[in-house]
């Protein structure tokens, strides 16, 4: 038998959809990027996108210090996250809970009034779910549907040698707002008279954790100024692996200069406190939920107008492999150490 943990997330899903094929002239794009693409819209221009989630109570957040309303937020931000990956715009969203008997009727009100403020500042309808009853806490399962013009919608497949990296914000704020997080939450054990929190300072950090969003200002910034990304998706596990997700689609190979990665001050002097290396905790660090893509050059004075993007590096050839540039200018091999859903035992 084979351990599901020797193959990843990431490979379990290629073993399991490996021969799977459309059926349907109204499916586009399926199994493999941030949505899949479909065809449903009586304009022959308009795409459909369809994405899903799924936030496991002890394995995606604890309750000890995630507030049930920045869950309902955080749950609904990160599937419109998707679908601003694939250069789309989220429309409506579905969400399915399994829910333990130690949860009240306002517990699941709170969570709720997140998720609804999710959809109010994002414009997005809150249109069903469904509810059942868990015998391992709690389970939020969403789907979130988009829109996206047939001649603008990015995939993960299209990056080409000579193409320059971007990624959108700061890199590693999330991890460290976690780090933080669970410190507090340890330290809070050991000492239960403890007064408060060490948090005053790093409200930046912990913003990042517990209230994500998907950046569909830039979505909006890169229609503004003609830009169409040749590769796209959002920075969820870390960097290091969408990026290495992103060149083995398009069969490519990439260079990251590690001082060209953005990294916040709370986040880099958090590192600091905790003895972490911040440039290892950006690329492995996720749940920053910015956008990394890329750009044909041509794009270059267009993209350096625009605030808030980084150009980190640049894609080469295949056979050159995936690297990180070091300050010192040696070349690393890039190796996917984010989150892993399948950890072994």
């Amino acid at each position: 038998m084979t351990n599901i943990s020797s193959l990843g997330e990431f490979g379990l899903i290629r073993r399991l959809t490996a021969d799977i094929r459309p059926q349907n002239p109204s499916t586009r794009y399926g199994i493999g990027d941030d949505a899949a693409v479909l065809n449903f819209a009586k304009d022959p221009h308009t795409r459909t996108l369809v994405t899903s989630d799924i936030l496991l109570e002890g394995v995606h957040f604890n309750l000890e210090y995630v507030p049930l309303k920045h869950l309902g937020y955080k749950a609904a931000v990160v599937n419109f996250s998707d679908i601003c990956a694939m250069n789309g715009t989220p429309t409506q969203l579905v969400v399915a809970l399994g829910v333990s008997k130690r949860f009240s009727v306002e517990d699941l009100e709170e969570l709720y009034s997140g998720i609804r403020l999710a959809c109010d500042q994002y414009g997005v309808d809150l249109v069903g779910g469904d509810t059942t009853a868990s015998m391992t806490g709690l389970t939020i399962a969403a789907t979130c549907l988009g829109i996206v013009d047939d001649k603008q919608v990015v995939f993960r497949n299209g990056a080409k040698p000579n193409d320059l990296i971007c990624c959108t914000g700061n890199l590693g704020a999330a991890y460290m707002g976690l780090q933080l997080l669970e410190r507090e939450r340890i330290v809070g054990e050991q000492d239960p008279e403890r007064a408060q929190a060490a948090f005053e300072g790093k409200e930046y950090i912990l913003q990042r954790q517990l209230k994500p969003e998907a950046r569909r200002d830039v979505i909006a910034a890169l229609r503004k100024a003609g830009i169409i990304p040749t590769a796209m998706m959002d920075i969820s596990d870390g960097l290091s692996s969408e990026l290495l997700h992103i060149c083995g689609q398009s069969q490519v190979g990439c260079a990251v200069y590690a001082d060209r990665i953005p990294i916040d001050f709370q986040s880099a002097a958090m590192a600091e406190e905790l003895n972490m290396d911040i440039v290892t905790c950006a690329l492995n660090g996720g749940e920053d939920y910015e956008l990394l893509f890329t750009i044909s050059q041509k794009d270059y004075e267009r993209i350096i107008a625009i605030d808030d993007v980084s150009i980190i590096g640049y894609i080469t050839r295949p056979e050159l492999g995936c690297n990180l540039v070091t300050r010192e200018g040696n070349e690393i091999p890039l190796r996917a150490q984010g989150f892993n859903a399948f950890p072994e035992e």
